[in-house]
């Protein structure tokens, strides 16, 4: 699917998603696979757990486990199957009772698919994240040194889909990188973690689960929310356990808002700027490619710059711990990929 692809395979793969969601028989398939047993709802909430894993961390997309384990199609289905439209009509039908149109709607929205995807990529998410913030907080110069090897095996395994054979393109290349570049070293700062913050990076980075090879976790950390959010979302599971076991939902009350605004911003994400991405990638696809691996590269400069802001000054310890954790991060990436392999 990446380096080792056939060249064009993910442009012809996208084209024929399309015009089988166009002519609506995924749709049929879709209906035709719903699960229908809890052990098939299991199996499709374990996928659901890895590609929650892959997205909880950057490099490694949710969209390649998704396409490992076989659901990419069914998943880009399903998400460009829900339209506020159809939601609205589902809604009417609810309230007329008429069941027989609900049950036909809820089969094309692929609803008992995505419903155990969903809490499987929330509980791999709530989990890592936990891990991921004490490494953050105790081990910065490891784990973003990890992050570093992540993001640059990404890179070098989408190098397949670049293609800088025109002005347009090139262009487009350097503005991607540019963007990623000079955002990783002043997002935290221009942008803060406001709730209009929150809602923004959880439309972007939820969107870009649909794309093999970008993570949201990578969106997080260029728009400088990475380490907040998974500190936000770490509290709010410690907080939520004293909620319930006290009774109480005053001990919430300071990260719902936080976790609410930034799930609303993925819904949204999906709902919008995911069938943008989608248009793109159809329509105009070497220039989104050269786009979107041009910021992969840019982002490389995030967790450098993550490490300067915890540590004083780079010791030869530091160096080579960061240097360690990337090598990690660069064989998991392509341990990842090779799996994924035509």
């Amino acid at each position: 699917m990446f380096a080792k692809s056939k060249p064009g395979y993910k442009r012809k793969q996208i084209k024929s998603e399309s015009n089988e969601i166009r002519d609506g028989s995924t749709m049929s398939k879709t209906a035709d696979k719903l699960p229908q047993n809890v052990r098939a709802a299991a199996i499709i909430y374990i996928k659901g757990i890895g590609m929650g894993a892959a997205d909880a961390v950057p490099g490694v997309s949710g969209g390649t486990i998704a396409l490992i384990v076989g659901i990419y199609e069914r998943l880009i289905a399903a998400i460009t199957a829900f339209t506020p439209a159809r939601a609205m009509t589902l809604f009417q039908a609810g309230l007329r009772g008429e069941t027989r149109e609900m049950r036909d709607i809820v089969d094309r929205l692929d609803i008992f698919f995505l419903v155990p995807l969903g809490a499987g990529i929330l509980t791999a998410v709530a989990t890592l994240t936990r891990i991921v913030h004490f490494g953050i907080v105790r081990f910065p110069s490891i784990t973003f040194g990890f992050f570093f090897g992540l993001i640059a095996a990404s890179a070098w395994v989408l190098r397949g889909d670049l293609h800088l054979n025109s002005p347009e393109r090139v262009v487009t290349a350097v503005l991607g990188f540019l963007l990623a570049f000079v955002t990783a070293g002043q997002a935290q700062t221009l942008l803060g973690h406001s709730l209009p913050t929150t809602l923004f990076a959880g439309a972007i980075a939820v969107s870009a689960m649909v794309l093999p090879g970008i993570s949201g976790s990578l969106i997080l950390i260029l728009l400088g929310q990475y380490e907040y959010l998974t500190g936000t979302l770490s509290q709010f599971i410690d907080d939520l356990i004293l909620s319930l076991s006290t009774s109480s939902i005053g001990a919430i009350g300071d990260t719902a808002p936080v976790v609410m605004i930034f799930l609303l911003g993925g819904l949204c994400g999906l709902l919008s700027v995911s069938h943008s991405i989608r248009y793109a990638l159809k329509h105009y696809y070497e220039a989104t490619m050269a786009f979107l691996i041009a910021l992969v590269v840019g982002a490389l400069r995030a967790p450098v710059a993550r490490v300067s802001a915890h540590t004083s000054t780079w010791t030869v310890e530091i160096i080579g711990l960061f240097l360690s954790a990337a090598i990690s991060g660069v064989f998991l990436v392509l341990l990842v990929e090779y799996l994924s392999g035509e």
